[in-house]
C-alpha cells in the first residue's frame, strides 16, 4: 500500500464525516506541524491509538490565545492528549545564548511563532478551558525531561514539575506505546490510573497521606522547596532519577510539593523486535498532511531516512534523547526496514537515494547484551563509559548484513548513514565499519567526539579523545583503499561544564586547518546530569568545577568552533 491510498488523521470536521465519524475519543493537541511519520511522535500515538479502534484527530500548532482554536471537531469522548513536540518548546524556540531561533523546523516554512514557550503547559490549560473536565494527559519529550522539579536554563530557575503546573491528569514519560493504550482503556472502563508503567501523577494532600502511610517502597527525591534553597539538591534529584531508570528494577518514586507528592510508576519496558515492527508497520502516510501548502523543514531532512533502532546506551551526560528513550537497545527486524524502503523506494519522488540508516546512533543496530539477567539488575547510566561494559555485546554482523540486503533492492541506488556513530563502538566493528566507509558514506561522514579534552569528555561521559583519533585514521585508510574524496565532519561542543578553554580542539582543527561545519555551544537541558552540573557548579563527584555562564564568558569559546581555518 502506497501513501495515495492510506489516509492521515483528520484535523477537521470534512475529515471526520469522510471516515463516518460524528465525535472523537482521543484529540491529540501538538506543537508541531502534523507529519503522518514515525520519525514524530505524536503521529504514532495517533496510529496506535486508531489500531486500537479508537477514533483520534489531531489539532496541531493551534492559537494558544484562544479555546476555539480547540473545538473545531468538538469535545472528545474520553480525552485530550498533549505534546510539545519532538524537541522541548524552549529548546525549539530559544538558542543556547538565550535568543529567538530565526526558524522552527517543525513548522510549514520553517516559521517561528506557531507554538508558545513551555507549549505543554500552555496547551495543557487551554484544554482545560476548552473541555471543562475532560482528561489531559500529558506525553513527548518535553513532559518527560520535565516530569520531577528541574531547572530552566532559559528562565534561569527551579520550576516545579511539569504535572503541577499544567494541572493535567497524568503524564507518559518515556516512550509512551504501552502507557497510552493503558490509560485509555482505564478511562474507557471507569477505573483509576494506579500502577501505569511509564505515567506520573500528582497526588493531592489526602491521596499522599494515604500513599505514604500505605507502607509501600519507594525512593524520595529532595522535595521541590528543596531544590529552590538548595543548589545541591538538584544533583542528589538527578542521580537518584537515573538510578531508578532500568525498567527491570526500578522502584517508585516520588517528590514532595508541598503537601502533593509526584509520584513516578517504574518505566515502560522497552519494546520487543516484533512490537517495533508492528509500530512501522501501521499505515502511515509518511507525508505532512495535505492541507500545508509550505514544506515543513524538519520533514525534508528525514523523508527518506528509516529509523533502525531505538534506544540509547551512550549515557552521555548532556543528552536528552538517552533519557526519553532509554539505555536499551531494540533493533527493528532485517524484513522490517527492508519493506519500508521498497514502499519508500515507489513513491513518485523518491530518487534512489536513502540518506539515512540509524537512530540515536546508527552502529547500536544490532547490539545485544550477552546476558540479559544481569543487564537487569544494572543501575549504571551507561553501558559504554567509563568503559564498554562486558556484557554488551557491539554485534555487527546484522547491521552488515541488512546493508548488503539494502544493495539489492530495485530503484535503491545509494545507501547512507547520517545518524552518525559511536566511536568506541566503531573501533571493533571494523569490518562494519569498512562497508559504511566504503559504500555508504555521503561525501561526509558526521562523528560526535563532542570534545578533545578528556577531563571534558569524562564530565561528558564520552569515550576518550583518542577514540576519535584512531577512528580518523582509519576512516583516511579506507577511504584511500577505495579510492574516494570523502570527509568527516566532527561535531564539538563548547563551554561544557569544567570546560575553562577549547584550546586543544582549536589546535587540532587549525593542524588540519579544518572550519567547522556544524558547532554547538551548550544547553542545559532539563533533568540532564550536565544541567545539574551547570546549576550547581560541581560534578557528580561534588567537585567544583568552571562554569561559563552569560553570553560575555561564553562568547571566546563559541568563536574558537566558528573560527574560519
Amino acid at each position: 500500500m502506497n501513501s495515495s491510498t492510506r489516509f492521515p488523521l483528520p484535523m477537521s470536521r470534512q475529515e471526520m464525516g469522510k471516515l463516518g465519524w460524528k465525535e472523537l475519543d482521543i484529540l491529540l493537541v501538538g506543537g508541531d506541524a502534523y507529519v503522518d511519520h514515525p520519525s514524530f511522535g505524536i503521529a504514532i500515538i495517533g496510529r496506535i491509538l486508531l489500531s486500537k479502534g479508537y477514533r483520534v484527530g489531531i489539532i496541531a500548532q493551534p492559537d494558544w490565545k484562544n479555546p476555539e482554536s480547540l473545538r473545531p471537531m468538538g469535545r472528545p469522548a474520553l480525552a485530550c492528549a498533549i505534546s510539545a513536540g519532538n524537541l522541548d518548546s524552549m529548546l525549539n524556540i530559544y538558542t543556547a545564548a538565550r535568543r529567538i531561533r530565526k526558524e522552527d523546523a517543525y513548522s510549514p516554512g520553517g516559521r517561528t511563532g506557531l507554538r508558545p514557550p513551555h507549549a505543554t503547559v500552555v496547551y495543557s490549560q487551554l484544554a482545560k478551558q476548552s473541555f471543562p473536565g475532560t482528561t489531559v494527559i500529558l506525553g513527548g519529550i518535553e513532559a518527560s525531561l520535565r516530569r520531577f522539579a528541574h531547572y530552566d536554563y532559559w528562565q534561569d530557575k527551579i520550576r516545579q514539575s511539569i504535572i503541577a503546573d499544567s494541572k493535567a491528569d497524568i503524564l507518559v514519560y518515556g516512550m509512551g506505546e504501552r502507557a497510552i493504550g493503558e490509560i485509555i482503556q482505564r478511562i474507557s472502563s471507569g477505573k483509576s490510573f494506579d500502577s501505569i508503567r511509564g505515567t506520573v501523577r500528582l497526588l493531592g494532600k489526602n491521596a499522599a497521606a494515604e500513599f505514604l502511610g500505605a507502607g509501600k517502597d519507594f525512593i524520595e527525591l529532595p522535595s521541590y522547596e528543596q531544590l529552590l534553597s538548595s543548589k545541591d539538591a538538584l544533583m542528589e534529584s538527578t542521580m537518584k532519577v537515573e538510578d531508578e531508570m532500568n525498567p527491570y528494577c526500578a522502584k517508585k518514586v516520588i517528590q514532595r510539593h508541598g503537601e502533593r507528592l509526584v509520584l513516578q510508576e517504574p518505566p515502560a519496558l522497552p519494546l520487543s523486535t516484533g512490537e517495533l515492527d508492528a509500530v512501522y508497520a501501521l499505515p502511515f502516510t509518511n507525508l505532512p498532511h495535505p492541507s500545508y501548502k509550505e514544506k515543513i523543514p524538519a520533514f525534508e531532512m528525514i523523508r527518506n531516512s528509516v529509523t533502525a533502532v531505538r534506544g540509547c546506551p551512550g549515557g552521555c551526560s548532556f543528552c536528552g534523547l538517552g533519557i526519553h528513550q532509554g539505555k536499551f537497545i531494540t533493533s527493528r527486524s532485517r524484513n522490517s526496514i527492508i519493506c519500508e524502503i521498497r514502499r519508500m523506494a515507489e513513491q513518485p519522488d523518491f530518487r534512489g537515494t536513502v540518506s539515512d540508516i540509524g537512530g540515536p546512533t546508527a552502529n547500536t543496530y544490532g547490539n545485544t547484551r550477552k546476558n540479559p539477567e544481569l543487564c537487569n539488575e544494572c543501575r549504571r547510566p551507561s553501558c559504554l563509559f567509563p568503559e564498554v561494559c562486558g556484557n554488551y555485546y557491539p554485534y555487527e554482523e546484522e547491521f552488515l548484513a541488512l546493508l548488503i540486503e539494502l544493495g539489492r533492492i530495485e530503484k535503491v541506488k545509494h545507501v547512507f548513514i547520517g545518524s552518525g556513530l559511536r566511536l568506541d563502538l566503531a573501533l571493533t566493528q571494523r569490518n562494519l565499519m569498512r562497508k559504511i566507509i566504503r559504500d555508504h558514506v555521503s561525501g561526509h561522514l558526521k562523528v560526535a567526539p563532542e570534545h578533545l579534552d578528556d577531563s571534558v569528555l569524562n564530565l561528558m561521559r564520552k569515550n576518550k579523545s583518542s577514540d576519535f583519533i584512531k577512528f580518523m585514521q582509519i576512516f583516511d585508510e579506507e577511504t584511500a583503499k577505495a579510492g574516494k574524496k570523502q570527509f568527516i565532519v566532527p561535531y564539538f561542543i563548547s563551554n561544557f561544564p569544567g570546560c575553562r578553554d577549547m584550546s586543544k580542539v582549536d589546535d587540532f582543527l587549525r593542524s588540519k586547518s579544518w572550519t567547522l561545519q556544524q558547532v554547538q555551544d551548550f544547553i542545559p537541558l532539563p533533568m540532564t546530569l550536565a544541567s545539574a552540573m551547570y546549576y550547581c557548579g560541581k560534578g557528580a563527584d561534588g567537585r567544583i568545577l568552571h562554569v561559563n555562564r552569560g553570553l560575555k564568558e561564553r562568547r571566546p569559546q563559541m568563536k574558537v568552533l566558528k573560527k574560519k581555518r
